[in-house]
């Protein structure tokens, strides 16, 4: 069966990779992505792939407690690189050749982020990270994220959470929060929606961008949506 979209942008947080410890990086989570990601991959599928680094430092947490804030961004995407080389090497034990693309130059650590190469990988069928984020501080993962997907000529975001996809609340703390299937961008920004930050989505409005928001911990979704199955809750017009 062909794959519904040839070319994606999956994007992880990173206190996903922490599992039930909250920091750090859990192997057993680190394997499971990686073997979905080979699932989706063995489809056909071109992939990639931007995580965000909570689960080693959050820059925004840090500027809070009086920390510079162009610091704490700056550290806050080393650690998207860790994450990054993390999946990196997740991946290439399972045969996928993996590329990590920086937007903060470290030549000797990761490929520095050109648009043209990035492309050439994922034609070539090659996974590619995008670490650093933007390379500028004041951007979230989401925004960098959105903006890699728009420069590659990705057909989807996949925003992989702990949740089943957007609720009108937290669903954790309130159990009636009401489940939404599908849902427009503007109602995201108008009703203030904990999705993406606000950035972000107008990001993908202007550019007519789908986004679907699932739970990624839960085994064969990223399969399921590449099937066309309806998993999540899907963003668009």
């Amino acid at each position: 069966m062909a794959a519904r979209y040839q070319r994606i942008l999956l994007k992880l947080s990173g206190e996903l990779l922490a599992g039930g410890a909250g920091h750090g990086i859990q192997d057993e989570v680190l394997a499971g992505l990686a073997d979905e990601i080979r699932e989706v991959h063995d489809m056909g599928v071109q992939v990639g792939i931007v995580l965000g680094g909570g689960n080693i430092f959050r820059g925004v947490a840090a500027s809070t407690r009086g920390m510079d804030r162009v610091a704490a961004d700056h550290m806050g995407m080393l650690a998207t690189v860790i994450n990054s080389l993390a999946l990196q090497h997740a991946l290439e034990k399972r045969g996928l050749y993996t590329r990590v693309m920086s937007a903060i130059k470290m030549d000797q650590v990761a490929e520095p982020f050109i648009r043209r190469r990035a492309v050439r990988h994922l034609e070539k069928g090659r996974v590619v990270v995008f670490a650093a984020g933007t390379g500028n501080p004041y951007f979230t993962t989401d925004t960098a994220a959105v903006l890699r997907a728009v420069e590659v000529g990705a057909e989807v975001i996949l925003k992989g959470t702990k949740v089943d996809g957007i609720y009108s609340g937290d669903p954790v703390k309130d159990p009636s929060a009401e489940f939404f299937p599908s849902v427009r961008y503007m109602d995201i920004l108008s009703r203030g929606l904990k999705v993406m930050d606000s950035t972000a989505i107008s990001l993908c409005m202007d550019n007519k961008l789908p986004l679907v928001v699932f739970n990624v911990g839960v085994a064969g979704n990223l399969v399921k949506i590449m099937r066309g199955e309806a998993v999540g809750t899907r963003v668009g017009e």
